[in-house]
C-alpha cells in the first residue's frame, strides 16, 4: 500500500529551520554518532545550489537507525549559494567537483568513499529512519549486485499529493513492464540505490554512453559483469520522499507522464 499522505515525521524534517544553529548542532551530533569507526557504508550525495533542501535531507540521513558505521559525503558541484557552508555546519564531509554534471559528481564521491557499500542519495529527498538498513541488507547476499527502492513525491508545484498517490501506482506498473519487457536497469534511480564500492569501481563507475543515464547504466554494467541481480526493496519502511521538481522540469505532471509513456513504448 502506498502512502496517501506525507507522514508527520517527514513533514517534521521539511519544516526544519535550516539556518538554526541548534538544528545544525543536532545534525552534527547525529552525524558523528552514525560513524562508528571505519565506515561500512558510504552515502554519496551530489549537490548544486541546495541550501533550501540539504539540511533537511542530512537530518533524515543522520537520524537513521543502524548498527553499521556510516559516512556521508556531499559533492559540491560548483554551488554558488550556502550549500557547502551548511553541509560543513552539519559535520558532514564536503568535497568539490568543478566539472559540472551529475556523472562527474557521483564519480568523485565514489572515488572519495571508503565504505564497503555505496548508497546513492539526492539533496532534495527525505529518507526514513530504516532506509540505510533496508537498502544494505540485500547486498549482504552476494547474489544481489545493486539495490533500488521505491519513492513518493513531495509536491512543490500545483499538483496535489492525492494526484501523485495515483501517479505512483501508474509508475509501479511501468516499472513492472520495464522489468519483464525491456530492462530492469531503467528502474534504478540515483537518489535511492546502493551497490558494492569495489564492484562499482571495476565497471568504471557511473560513466555511460550518450543517451544513457548514469544510475541505470551502472546497474546494467554491474549485472552484465556477473556481479549479481538487481534487487528492488519493497518494504514500505524504505520509501523515500523526494520533491516533484523533476516533473516540474518536464513541464508538469501531464507532460511528464506523456514523456514516460513514450519512453516505455519507444514512441518518438
Amino acid at each position: 500500500m502506498r502512502p496517501l499522505k506525507i507522514p508527520p515525521y517527514i513533514n517534521g524534517y521539511l519544516k526544519l529551520d535550516y539556518f538554526s544553529k541548534d538544528v545544525l548542532a543536532d545534525i552534527d551530533k547525529a552525524c558523528h554518532n552514525l560513524l562508528k569507526g571505519e565506515p561500512e557504508v558510504s552515502i554519496v550525495m551530489p549537490a548544486y545550489n541546495e541550501e533550501t533542501n540539504i539540511v533537511q535531507t542530512l537530518a533524515s540521513l543522520c537520524n537513521n537507525v543502524t548498527g553499521r558505521s556510516v559516512e556521508i559525503i556531499v559533492v559540491n558541484n560548483n554551488s554558488t549559494d550556502k550549500t557547502e557552508e551548511l553541509v560543513k555546519a552539519c559535520g558532514v564531509t564536503c568535497i568539490l567537483e568543478i566539472i559540472q554534471g551529475i556523472t562527474p559528481a557521483r564519480n568523485t564521491g565514489l572515488a572519495k568513499a571508503t565504505g564497503k557499500y555505496i548508497l546513492n542519495a539526492d539533496a532534495d529527498t527525505i529518507y526514513p529512519k530504516d532506509w540505510i538498513e533496508e537498502m544494505i541488507k540485500p547486498l549482504d547476499n552476494n547474489a544481489n549486485a545493486i539495490t533500488y527502492g521505491r519513492f513518493s513525491f513531495i509536491p512543490v508545484g500545483s499538483t496535489g499529493r492525492l494526484t501523485y498517490f495515483f501517479y505512483e501506482y501508474f509508475s509501479d506498473l511501468s516499472k513492472l513492464y520495464n522489468k519483464h519487457f525491456k530492462t530492469e536497469a531503467v528502474n534504478v534511480y540515483g537518489f535511492n540505490s546502493g551497490f558494492r564500492r569495489e564492484q562499482g569501481l571495476q565497471v568504471d563507475g557511473f560513466n555511460h554512453p550518450p543517451g544513457a543515464n548514469e544510475d541505470g547504466y551502472l546497474a546494467l554494467k554491474l549485472n552484465n559483469k556477473g556481479f549479481g541481480k538487481l534487487y528492488r526493496v519493497t518494504n514500505p519502511k524504505a520509501i523515500v520522499w523526494t520533491t516533484d521538481r523533476r516533473i516540474q522540469i518536464d513541464g508538469g505532471l501531464i507532460k511528464g507522464t506523456t514523456k514516460r509513456i513514450k519512453r516505455i513504448f519507444n514512441v518518438t
